[in-house]
């Protein structure tokens, strides 16, 4: 049986946490393709005074059907504060 997207985020979300030993702080994005499940994530690299100024990761995961990590990688860093480019 397959794991639903909520599952799937979450088994993602512990699995970086647990290899990278960052804190999580949301949630991005999740597709599937021909490869896997994909889940976009945000970590926070660096916790500083005020909130705003902290350094946040965007991480990828993909993993299988069955929710195990496959591979990630950091894709981007920002400032909390900073707005994202929309394009």
């Amino acid at each position: 049986m397959e794991m639903t997207v909520p599952k799937l985020i979450e088994r993602a979300r512990e699995q970086l946490a647990e290899a990278i030993g960052l804190k999580l702080s949301s949630t991005l994005e999740a597709s599937k393709d021909d490869q896997g499940w994909h889940i976009s994530v945000e970590m926070i690299e660096k916790k500083s005074i005020p909130d705003g100024m902290d350094i946040l990761a965007t991480y990828e995961a993909r993993l299988n059907d069955k929710g195990e990590l496959l591979e990630f990688g950091r894709k981007k860093l920002r400032k909390r504060i900073d707005t994202e480019d929309q394009e």
